[in-house]
């Protein structure tokens, strides 16, 4: 298997194949722990679901970009993904905790945009944090 991550087409594809497998599992599990469907509400226009679904996602997709930029094996980058997952995941929660006068996932779900803008932010921001924290090979 080695052998063949010397090319770095084989390379490129095993990593941008294993990231948008985890992407999507990792969008499966956001839906499970939202009250909202995502993609339901997306279609049916609303832009607050829209932007913490693409904040989400890109957050997902920056951490992967660290994970690969910083591993040696495919094994080792998917396990720094998933881990970088666990900790968006987890702020995701702290972000429900910390505002205790509303519920975030109604406020989104009701399309008020700037909590899903707040939520869009906060994937963003800390997938950057999350992504500086993978230690370098």
């Amino acid at each position: 298997m080695d052998a063949l991550f010397e090319y770095e087409w084989i390379r490129t594809t095993a990593y941008y194949s294993v990231s948008l497998l985890a992407l999507i599992l990792f969008l499966a599990i956001f839906e499970l722990v939202t009250t909202y469907n995502n993609w339901q509400e997306i279609k049916n226009g609303n832009i607050a679901v829209s932007l913490a679904t693409g904040g989400k996602i890109f957050g997902v997709a920056n951490i992967f970009r660290h994970s690969i930029e910083h591993s040696d094996t495919l094994l080792t980058m998917l396990g720094w993904g998933v881990l970088g997952f666990v900790l968006l995941l987890f702020s995701y929660f702290i972000f429900e905790f910390l505002t205790p006068t509303f519920k975030i996932d109604q406020e989104i779900a009701n399309d008020n945009r700037a909590v899903g803008f707040i939520a869009m932010i906060i994937s963003v921001g800390l997938s950057y944090v999350i992504g500086a924290s993978i230690i370098a090979r």
